[in-house]
């Protein structure tokens, strides 16, 4: 599996829960190491540069993210707040969140993991609470977990994204589509 960091979800908190794939089948963390997790923080623009986390770090986000997952995937299926993950969310975004700051080369932000962490669940607090809620789906890939905001037109985005799973459905559905036509031939 790919080890680089994907932002396809259109908000960085469901970005963040995407970051264990597959979790219906082999599931893949993300999180593997503390580098990894901030190589995200970096890589998805919530900071310029971070503290280096340390394991604990690792594990603080982890129970963040499944936070947010579970309270995500709540709201789509229109389901009560687990109290649990509401409070882990919570806890985390009332710790303080990354500060930006103006430098004469322009916007700098540096933190601490818990400042970068502070700063993802508040960025879900956001989400939850804010007019993206009705444009929340998830992939359309069956293995697939994410669940993106899709501003497309019409709302008719099926997938996380194209490289990631349209792609792959699209070419399995044609192979299945090709299968049929070929197989009445062969009788």
């Amino acid at each position: 599996m790919n080890l680089d960091h994907v932002f396809l979800c259109g908000n960085p908190a469901l970005d963040f829960a995407a970051t264990l794939r597959a979790r219906r089948s082999t599931r893949f963390e993300m999180f593997a190491s503390p580098d990894r997790l901030d190589a995200w923080y970096l890589e998805s623009g919530i900071v310029d540069a971070v503290t280096p986390s340390r394991e604990a770090d690792v594990e603080q986000a982890v129970a963040v993210r499944e936070a947010v997952y579970e309270l995500v995937t709540a709201r789509l299926a229109g389901e009560t707040y687990d109290k649990t993950a509401l409070a882990v969310m919570n806890n985390a975004a009332r710790r303080s969140p990354v500060t930006p700051q103006l430098t004469p080369t322009g916007r700098w932000s540096d933190a601490t993991p818990e400042q970068a962490l502070s700063t993802v669940a508040r960025h879900a607090v956001e989400l939850l609470s804010g007019p993206d809620v009705p444009l929340m789906k998830e992939c359309g890939n069956p293995e697939c977990t994410r669940v993106y905001i899709d501003r497309s037109r019409g709302m008719r985005r099926q997938w996380c994204g194209m490289e990631s799973c349209g792609n792959r459905l699209k070419a399995a559905a044609y192979r299945a589509r090709r299968k049929q036509v070929e197989e009445p031939a062969a009788h």
